[in-house]
């Protein structure tokens, strides 16, 4: 009896002497799972959908085009702007002839003014003598006069109408409003085509020719396949030795009785917890029941190099939030990474049946 008991023991022992070894370094966790960036396709215009040019699940390039909408009122709103374009620009060679009609009129006023001087300074001279009569002074004083008036006024019309043009050419005011408004038409048409914007999948796919799409409102869901992980939540005594590059294998439930081989990338510094403190308030610790306190988990980031994103050949499949299984192999123990082969292995076996 006693030898039984101390036989027990010695495997409890030797038990609790292999887990705590193995849990520092060939940590096991079935709490992990197929992530990628999921995207919103967002239409930046509103209209008809005409044409859905995918179908769901169906792997597509980057810049395919995903659905097309209505193209007709954009197409009139650029033809408009083009139009609009070309009015400015008649407007602006309109106002430009009128600045050339001013500076000639201009010219006129100064050369009828420096002529009027020249005749005034004459009958001046011989008033002086005697010779003229003042009458005729007085009418070369009133003629200089209104020489004067009309090159001011010839000056003034010519600042008006400088002022009417603006800046000559392309630079002009109008002829730069034109422009803006052809190139937000030329914009809004070109994003009646909403394209795949990096290679990946097409997901929940409920819309057909007929669905009304409106600008900002999600239209389907992509999904990236050329940036794919595993998260994988361990306790924080797991990580003693986690380094990143540290070797991992996986175990997809997609792919039962398959074991990939994989590396950690990163891994999260924080996570959240229930009753988090907010700013100017007292710490709330989280609370534990029971005499054993709930081990904290914090993902890890876990790549599969061995996978080639976004190619429809490749026999691994994946899907968002798919399970997994995850050993990571830290220490260089050759029997703990044997045993953990084994398990691993194991466990993906047993994918055939749950």
């Amino acid at each position: 009896m006693r030898k039984t008991i101390w036989s027990t023991l010695a495997v409890i022992v030797i038990f609790m002497i292999w887990y705590l070894t193995a849990d520092r370094n060939t940590p096991f966790t079935g709490n992990a799972r197929v992530k990628a960036v999921a995207t919103q396709i967002v239409p930046q215009v509103t209209g008809t959908v005409t044409e859905v040019l995918v179908e769901n699940g169906q792997i597509v390039e980057a810049g395919d085009v995903l659905v097309r909408i209505d193209r007709r009122p954009y197409e009139i709103a650029k033809a408009k702007a083009e139009a609009d374009l070309e009015a400015a620009t008649q407007d602006v060679g309109a106002s430009s002839a009128e600045v050339s009609a001013a500076q000639a009129k201009l010219a006129r006023a100064q050369s009828d003014l420096d002529t009027m001087r020249i005749q005034s300074e004459r009958v001046f001279a011989l008033e002086k003598k005697g010779l003229v009569p003042i009458s005729q002074a007085d009418n070369a004083r009133g003629q200089l006069a209104e020489s004067v008036a009309n090159f001011e006024n010839a000056q003034a019309d010519l600042e008006k109408a400088k002022q009417r043009l603006g800046q000559e050419g392309t630079d002009n005011p109008k002829i730069q409003r034109a422009l803006a408004d052809l190139s937000n038409a030329e914009l809004d048409l070109e994003w009646t085509e909403l394209k795949a914007p990096a290679t990946g999948v097409v997901s929940n796919l409920l819309i057909a020719p007929g669905t009304y799409a409106r600008s900002g409102q999600d239209l389907l869901t992509f999904l990236d396949a050329t940036d794919l992980w595993i998260e994988a939540y361990f306790t924080e005594n797991n990580l003693g030795n986690a380094q990143v590059g540290s070797p991992v294998e996986v175990v997809l439930d997609m792919h039962p009785g398959r074991v990939v081989p994989g590396v950690i990338e990163s891994f999260s510094s924080a996570v959240s917890i229930s009753g988090g403190d907010q700013p100017g308030e007292l710490a709330s610790p989280p609370s534990t029941k029971g005499f054993l306190r709930e081990p904290e988990r914090f993902p890890v980031r876990i790549i599969l190099p061995g996978y080639e994103a976004g190619n429809a050949e490749d026999d691994l499949r994946f899907q968002l939030n798919g399970q997994a299984d995850v050993i990571m192999y830290l220490g260089d123990g050759g029997l703990l990474n044997m045993v953990g082969r084994a398990y691993i292995r194991l466990v993906s076996i047993m994918t055939y049946a749950y």
